[in-house]
């Protein structure tokens, strides 16, 4: 009888396992049709450009969108509004170790832990964002339909070590300051 018992215990939990487990289906970002853009924030004034995404997918489980990863490339930080020695010196800058020292960590890296669907399509995602090689967590929402999925990013640039004309703390910079928080708009295809 403890045999037969046995038997069907292990057929049930055969079958348990088997209707539970979720196929995981990965999307692959096409990195070239996908878009990147930033948004830095003087106190007069703002500038704003282009960066690339080197790889990413996403996955989902039954339609429904549970994990992320991201790579993108910090050697193209690229600024957009301004041209000729006005762009060199920017972008120079930029990739300079007063911003994110391209030369040291030439990558960022987004990993998502957790994303809640919070109506259809939309997501509250929570994630690791790796950047100068510290991390961070970070939350914001993505909206996914069809083959894109969209997003914008407010990131704290003191908190990866980019205290350059920081006003929170540099206070004595008065109108010469940059705000801390910068912008990252994403638009995926996958």
């Amino acid at each position: 009888m403890k045999t037969f018992q046995s038997i069907l215990y292990v057929l049930f939990l055969g079958l348990t396992l088997t209707t539970t487990a979720q196929k995981t289906t990965a999307k692959r970002i096409d990195v070239q049709k996908s878009e990147l853009t930033w948004k830095g924030y003087k106190i007069a004034g703002q500038h704003e450009g282009t960066i690339n995404l080197k790889s990413g997918q996403l996955s989902f489980e039954k339609n429904k969108l549970v994990s992320g990863e991201f790579v993108v490339d910090m050697t193209s930080v690229s600024a957009t509004d301004v041209s000729g020695k006005g762009k060199e010196k920017l972008d120079g800058h930029l990739k300079s170790e007063d911003f994110f020292d391209v030369e040291k960590f030439p990558e960022a890296t987004l990993t998502f832990t957790k994303a809640k669907e919070i109506s259809k399509g939309n997501y509250e995602i929570t994630g690791i964002l790796i950047i100068k090689g510290i991390k961070q967590e970070i939350t914001f929402k993505l909206a996914v339909e069809n083959n894109t999925a969209s997003t914008t990013l407010e990131i704290d640039r003191t908190k990866y070590d980019i205290k350059y004309r920081s006003g929170t703390i540099f206070p004595e910079l008065a109108d010469k300051a940059i705000k801390d928080n910068f912008d990252i708009t994403a638009k995926l295809v996958f």
